[in-house]
């Protein structure tokens, strides 16, 4: 889709900070919303599996994450003194947290008390740790978040292919009807992404879902089964299974996984920079990384889980060009009356898998085409550059548990949450490698400076002439 032009000498007209009329910003509220849904549920649905709880306590952990889940929004895009950074970004209960959460709920006498304590203590970590986010940004030029951001982008389309399949382990995973809705479905979006004049355009995600939606209905594959038995009301309160328990394991266990958020959350929130042409300085993520570290505190306070700048929501703005924070703000309202009313989030949680992996499937290949953008930026033919060589192996080390899974089962389990993850062994890999290898030769001038985070106002000023001259849905702005 065709970005929007720039005023001269001013920020484009469809800013971060714009506000849209107010049908346009729910609707493209409600499209975020969506876009991270079957994800945000996903936490709630397996750690209350895991740990046997009764039907009636699952659907409340996953109306108290929506509800956090808006929380934590409204703290990031709208900013609350030195919590937010004000982008447009979409806050939700990390992926990254599920093995540990589920090696947690295995620990004998933790239980789901022991479980947000040990939430709690994550919160407070990052907290305390990110006055000192300064003096590591320095190991991330764009080399490095360039790398971390396509492996991210790799990483969540295998997620995506899950989705589309018709869920990854699935007795029918990948019939040929399920493939046939989630192409469908990608056919849509991208027809519509194209072709779709001025606002239209703008929502393909969204209406791309809607049709795939009305397919499955027509061929009886969704069931409102339990819809009646839900209540249009339920109060989300802090604390309702009781007192947090504290055990020094699991705390740790919480710790590490703030350690892992906050390393993939520097590389949203440098993409979006990019994305949006605001050039992110150190303060910027550290208000960034304190909405996180607050959105964790406030997930264990209510019966929640560890939050995230969510990676897929990135790619949601890269598609469709709309930068305004105010529609993601609009986005964690929405969440919140989800939280509220379980029958409507029941109808959302009816989506079935294959619709969202078509969607998904353009949306994630977004993320890792920022990436690529980023990774535009570096100087392969520098002296001595070794940029190139930083990259592969990185890459290299990340696809590991990506294309076999079974590389590190000798290693111990305390190990699992990183040696498992392909964005933090990424991550771990293209910062120990630019900081043996990445120092000989001439520095580019802008990493000299000191102002090797994100993209430098050239750099955006080009990569958007450049992107204008390539229309992609054929109306102008």
């Amino acid at each position: 889709m065709r970005p929007v032009d720039p005023l001269p000498g001013g920020p484009p007209r469809d800013g971060i900070d714009a506000v849209p009329p107010a049908p346009r910003l729910f609707v493209l509220g409600l499209q975020h919303v969506l876009v991270m849904y079957a994800n945000a549920i996903a936490v709630p649905l397996i750690v209350g599996g895991a740990l046997h709880l009764p039907k009636d306590q699952i659907a409340l952990l996953i109306n108290a994450d929506l509800f956090a889940c808006g929380i934590a929004t409204l703290i990031q895009t709208v900013g609350i003194g030195p919590f937010g950074i004000r982008l447009p970004v979409i806050m939700g209960v990390t992926a990254v947290a599920i093995q540990p959460l589920l090696a947690i709920a295995a620990m004998p006498g933790v239980g789901l008390t022991g479980i947000y304590g040990a939430v709690i203590v994550g919160g407070l970590y990052g907290l305390l740790v990110t006055p000192f986010i300064g003096r590591v940004m320095r190991f991330f030029p764009p080399v490095v978040t360039g790398t971390i951001l396509l492996m991210i982008g790799i990483a969540l389309t295998r997620v995506a292919v899950g989705w589309a399949g018709g869920g990854a382990g699935s007795a029918d995973f990948g019939a040929p009807g399920t493939v046939a809705v989630a192409a469908g479905v990608l056919a849509a979006t991208l027809l519509i992404a194209r072709f779709g004049p001025g606002f239209v355009g703008r929502v393909a995600v969204l209406l791309g879902i809607g049709l795939g939606y009305a397919v499955t209905l027509a061929l009886g594959w969704t069931s409102f089964e339990g819809l009646g038995a839900e209540p249009w009301l339920r109060a989300v309160l802090p604390l309702q299974f009781g007192l947090p328990t504290f055990h020094l394991v699991p705390c740790l266990i919480l710790c590490l996984v703030m350690t892992i958020v906050f390393i993939e959350a520097t590389g949203m929130f440098l993409a979006l920079g990019v994305m949006t042409g605001r050039k992110i300085g150190t303060e910027d993520i550290r208000r960034g990384l304190r909405a996180d570290a607050l959105g964790t505190l406030i997930g264990g306070l209510l019966n929640t889980f560890p939050y995230l700048s969510y990676s897929q929501n990135v790619g949601l703005v890269g598609l469709t060009g709309v930068h305004s924070r105010w529609v993601c703000a609009a986005a964690g309202g929405i969440m919140l009356v989800l939280g509220l009313v379980p029958k409507v989030a029941y109808l959302a949680a009816s989506i079935p898998q294959p619709v969202l992996g078509g969607a998904a499937l353009v949306m994630f290949g977004m993320v890792a085409a920022t990436g690529i953008r980023i990774l535009a930026q570096v100087d392969y033919a520098r002296p001595g550059s070794r940029d190139a060589l930083i990259i592969a192996a990185s890459l290299g080390i990340g696809l590991i548990p990506i294309v076999q899974p079974l590389f590190f089962r000798a290693v111990p389990d305390a190990f699992g949450p990183i040696v498992k993850d392909p964005i933090l062994l990424t991550a771990i890999a293209a910062i120990l490698l630019n900081a043996l290898l990445g120092q000989s030769g001439a520095q580019p001038e802008a990493e000299r400076s000191g102002s090797g985070i994100g993209a430098s106002e050239p750099e955006i000023a080009a990569s958007s002439r450049s992107s204008r001259s390539c229309p992609q849905n054929g109306s102008s702005r």
